[in-house]
């Protein structure tokens, strides 16, 4: 039930382990077809995960979209991560807005985020496909560089009127590692 989806990653690096938590990772080419591969820039292999050294980026269009298949009436934990790197060489921070389907998500500003943005929602899925879109809002294009889909059980996070979307997660303690 898990999908784990390297965006931009070439499709005979796919899959691979991630070091850190052990999730299979993908290549995300057989779930979309637009968009252009990138590489962050060298100076950032040290210091970032796997899953974030490639992203999907889309020059054209102003909506592309991932059709994933999910069993419909199952609630997901969707996170997106996104990590421009100046991978254009530009240093032009993107700004663009997510899309579940026809709804919009969230707007994603990478200004002043050298390590990228990581946004999660609980979404209950009305059929057998879910759609992340990628639209452009401005001139710069909107970039992926993981998308990480979860499903929960049905007792998990029970919702009034729908999704629910992270506002912010704190830990409290002492301890120098990560709690999940």
């Amino acid at each position: 039930g898990f999908i784990s989806l390297d965006c931009g990653l070439p499709i005979e690096e796919s899959p691979y382990d991630n070091e850190f938590n052990g999730l299979t990772f993908t290549s995300d080419s057989t779930f979309i077809q637009t968009g252009k591969s990138g590489r962050v820039h060298k100076d950032l292999n040290d210091v970032l995960s796997k899953q974030y050294l490639t992203l999907r980026y889309f020059p054209e269009g102003k909506r592309n979209c991932y059709s994933l298949d999910v069993k419909p009436d199952t609630k997901y934990l969707i996170a997106v991560s996104s990590v421009y790197g100046n991978y254009d060489g530009l240093n032009l921070d993107p700004n663009f807005d997510i899309y579940i389907g026809p709804n919009k998500w969230i707007s994603i500003n990478l200004k002043g985020r050298p390590n990228g943005t990581l946004d999660e929602i609980i979404h209950k899925s009305m059929s057998n496909s879910l759609d992340i879109c990628l639209v452009k809002t401005g001139t710069t294009s909107p970039i992926i560089s993981a998308i990480e889909i979860r499903p929960l059980r049905d007792n998990t996070y029970v919702s009034q009127s729908g999704s629910l979307r992270l506002s912010f997660r704190v830990y409290l303690n002492n301890s120098d590692g990560f709690i999940r």
